[in-house]
């Protein structure tokens, strides 16, 4: 596929579309130039039901008129028209595994938000302006669970034989880790990194719709968020890890991770400090990050921020509150770079948690896949 807007929609599908990421990624997918939303899923209680009428739409906009009228399928493949070829998946992090497994099994693309696959060692952990390489394990995914060479049938009342076609998964990260490695990206690149401490300050919104209770978030910080700090502390490893023909060699240095609930609606902000293997100064620092591109902004992916990082300048900046909307949700904001007395260098880093951290960064994945040519 070219970058340039395709001559006719991909059809897709969302898979626990009535969530709130399911929802965040409808609102992305609206009127996108290269993907249509073809089919909806839903637990039994909703299944068969128009989503106009099965969901309690909660992003402002309201909810895009072209979806309100689709009828929610079971999360099968032989539910799921073979018209699609991409899958979305907003499905809990405890119930993704099954059911993405036998939607690849059954020739699906399927770009998932979820935890259950991240960390297998065939599946890759993407985001496409640190790791776009990382694609290639996907033949190796293939070859090894067996998900090449389903015939898919013809869109009905078209011409023509069913196409052969091989199933696979892609996943993005934890909604901190992905802003997290975004800036780190170009200091591995540049400097190396030995060590890296994070503090994060992360929204109410993470926690999924309702969140947080009131009486748990107002005036106060939780100082815990289940299984957090884990992905926070491994993750980057992966990510930033090196791809060597068959498998990803983690990257070599270590993450220690502190994760906090604080009463912000939207935007995770992270106090970071990082101790590098080439001595750098400040300066460098600072164009190493202010510089960065990568495929995506090479590419011209419709939804990649350019410039990926903002480095802000301001001494009280980024901000939750000001910041998070930058590049469409899309864009890692840094600030308050300064050197570090114990470390070598600390600094804030800011990201939209439901957007780029979530659906979006699972919307960019699907991009990069359709421009390497995964999705044809």
């Amino acid at each position: 596929m070219a970058t340039e807007q395709m001559n006719s929609k991909l059809k897709v599908g969302v898979l626990a579309a009535t969530g709130a990421v399911g929802q965040r990624f409808i609102q992305l997918l609206a009127d996108h130039p290269w993907f249509e939303i073809a089919a909806l899923t839903a637990s039994d209680r909703s299944v068969g039901r128009r989503y106009a009428d099965a969901c309690h739409w909660l992003l402002p906009g309201g909810m895009p008129p072209a979806v309100a009228d689709l009828e929610l399928v079971p999360t099968e493949p032989a539910a799921i028209p073979q018209a699609v070829r991409l899958l979305f998946s907003a499905l809990p992090g405890n119930m993704a595994g099954p059911y993405e497994e036998s939607l690849a099994a059954a020739g699906f693309a399927v770009c998932s938000n979820a935890s259950a696959h991240r960390m297998d060692p065939d599946v890759p952990l993407l985001i496409p302006d640190v790791n776009p390489d990382h694609t290639a394990l996907i033949p190796i995914q293939q070859a090894r669970r067996g998900w090449g060479g389903h015939l898919a049938s013809p869109p009905p009342g078209s011409e023509g034989s069913r196409e052969r076609r091989s199933g696979f998964i892609v996943t993005n990260p934890n909604c901190t880790t992905t802003h997290l490695v975004c800036a780190l990206k170009p200091l591995h690149d540049a400097f190396g990194l030995t060590a890296v401490n994070v503090v994060s300050m992360q929204a109410i919104s993470g926690a999924g719709y309702p969140g947080v209770a009131s009486m748990e978030i107002l005036d106060n910080v939780v100082p815990f968020i289940g299984g957090e700090e884990p992905k926070l502390e491994a993750e980057p490893r992966k990510l930033l890890g090196t791809f060597t023909g068959d498998a990803v060699a983690l990257a070599d240095f270590v993450v220690s991770a502190q994760a906090n609930r604080v009463a912000v609606q939207d935007g995770h902000l992270m106090a970071v400090s990082v101790k590098l293997k080439r001595q750098a100064g400040l300066n460098e620092v600072a164009a190493a990050l202010r510089g960065y591109r990568s495929e995506p902004q090479r590419l011209g992916l419709p939804t990649a921020p350019d410039p990926a990082i903002i480095l802000h300048t301001a001494e009280d900046r980024p901000q939750p509150r000001l910041d998070r909307m930058a590049g469409n949700g899309m864009a890692t904001s840094v600030g308050r770079l300064r050197p570090d007395p114990i470390q070598d260098y600390k600094f804030l880093v800011l990201g939209h948690n439901t957007i780029r951290g979530a659906a979006g960064g699972a919307l960019l994945n699907a991009e990069l896949l359709a421009a390497q040519g995964f999705l044809a």
